[in-house]
């Protein structure tokens, strides 16, 4: 016999709760919160993920495949030179943290780590990975733009990729209280020859 359908979409499911995990933390968010989020009972909720925390790994696992593949993919295939490239992700941040709705939320990685990591092994390897994933890409990229002249010869790809990381995670930290003309300004500055 066939298992029954769970009778409701499973993305639109973990969408709702990435946004109420990334509104309210993981902490904050409470059993009906993700039910009042999704629309759907307890029970559907635990029998699909078996517990609060199951769901904040799917939510988090659906974050990286939307948000941190779009980030790699800007730097992988955007359009334009290396540096262009970088300066795209760095001025989708700022884009992103300014945006009117929803306001001031960061990354749901950064906010992930600043809240669990180092005290929950498994969460702080998967901010790891995130981070390791997004700073290959920058290094790739980096790589690129000194073979198209986008990018000083004398750098070290794999030190400047880890500036870069570090940098659009200090952007998305201050978007939560900064504007985007400021913000802007630390886009240029971040991209300058001598930071």
């Amino acid at each position: 016999m066939s298992p029954r359908p769970r009778g409701f979409d499973l993305d639109d499911a973990l969408d709702a709760a990435m946004a109420t995990f990334w509104d309210k933390g993981y902490a904050g968010t409470s059993a009906q919160d993700l039910v009042d989020s999704t629309g759907l009972g307890r029970g559907s909720l635990y029998n699909t993920f078996h517990s609060k925390r199951g769901l904040f790994d799917a939510a988090l696992r659906r974050y990286d495949e939307e948000c941190t593949r779009k980030l790699v993919t800007l730097l992988e295939e955007g359009e334009g030179p290396a540096r262009e490239r970088i300066r795209a992700v760095l001025t989708s941040v700022v884009e992103e943290e300014t945006a009117e709705t929803p306001a001031h939320r960061g990354c749901l990685v950064v906010n992930t780590a600043m809240e669990l990591a180092g005290r929950d092994p498994e969460i702080t390897e998967h901010v790891r990975r995130t981070f390791a994933r997004i700073r290959t890409a920058l290094r790739v990229c980096i790589e690129q733009g000194q073979r198209d002249g986008s990018m000083p010869e004398a750098t070290d790809p794999p030190a400047l990729a880890l500036y870069l990381l570090n940098s659009m995670y200090g952007l998305r930290v201050l978007g939560k209280v900064g504007d985007r003309a400021t913000l802007t300004s630390l886009v240029d500055r971040i991209l300058s020859p001598q930071p």
